[in-house]
């Protein structure tokens, strides 16, 4: 007489079945998660396109009209011929 209690979990059956509810989810979450780092992702954009901050402000002056022509390609200038380890 293997069910003499009607058919029905007892305790030890109750925890069982919650413990391996709780596993497959893990494993199923898990898999999922896996699954996605797999899969290549598009590139992010590199910051190296973007201009340097000083150089964005002069074109952001010279855009304003804070600054003339002549001056901004003389300030772009320095600002490309400068090495800023031997500007003190």
């Amino acid at each position: 007489m293997m069910f003499w209690n009607g058919h029905d979990p007892g305790g030890w059956g109750w925890f069982g079945m919650s413990v391996g509810t709780l596993v497959f989810w893990a494993l199923t979450v898990t898999a999922v998660v896996l699954i996605f780092r797999a899969f290549p992702h598009p590139p992010e954009p590199s910051r190296s396109s973007a201009p340097a901050a000083p150089e964005r402000l002069l074109a952001e002056r010279f855009a304003r009209g804070e600054i003339d022509e002549d001056e901004y390609r003389g300030r772009l200038a320095v600002l490309h011929t400068a090495d800023p380890l031997t500007k003190r």
